[in-house]
């Protein structure tokens, strides 16, 4: 999910659930539980198969901010590029 713009919405939710939620925003988490969770119900996807795209996504950008694989290339790629795009190939459909 691309991160560098993120647009605010608000959304009404049962106090006890806005408990729950605050308690989660104090180790910067609820933002983040949230664009989850509403990217795996549009998505239509299964838990697992969320779960397991989310991982694909999360290296994906471990491998996209790695300095060495971004500056390293070959036959005009970098490392970056080509393991971004084998491990791409690799996300579960719904």
């Amino acid at each position: 999910m691309e991160t560098n713009k993120l647009i605010p919405y608000s959304v009404y939710l049962p106090s006890d659930l806005h408990r729950k939620l605050k308690s989660l925003a104090k180790e910067r988490k609820a933002s983040e539980l949230i664009r989850n969770a509403i990217h795996m119900i549009i998505e239509g996807n299964t838990a697992y198969n969320s779960g397991y795209n989310k991982a694909l996504k999360d290296v994906t950008k471990v491998i996209d901010t790695n300095e060495d694989a971004s500056t390293i290339s070959m036959h005009g790629h970098t490392i970056s590029e080509t393991l971004i795009s084998d491990i791409k190939t690799l996300e579960m459909s719904k």
